[in-house]
């Protein structure tokens, strides 16, 4: 989740190709909050262990654009 923006789902999208590349874009679901702030963004990837998953949070955060990861 992070602040909406012009640029929030392509730069998410860029993160997630350097450490999932492949993974299916079709069933990304996007949702924008209800004054319009916030988007939150629903991605499944088949995950190859814990270092993954460590280094994409990492990257996700240090995007600036990213206020949360769940």
């Amino acid at each position: 989740m992070g602040r909406s923006s012009a640029t929030f789902e392509s730069t998410i999208l860029e993160v997630f190709e350097v450490h999932a590349p492949g993974f299916d874009q079709q069933t990304i679901t996007a949702k924008t909050s209800g004054k319009g702030t916030f988007t939150s963004l629903t991605i499944t990837i088949t995950a190859t262990g814990p270092e993954q998953l460590e280094a994409l949070h990492q990257d996700l955060l240090a995007t600036g654009q990213v206020t949360m990861v769940i």
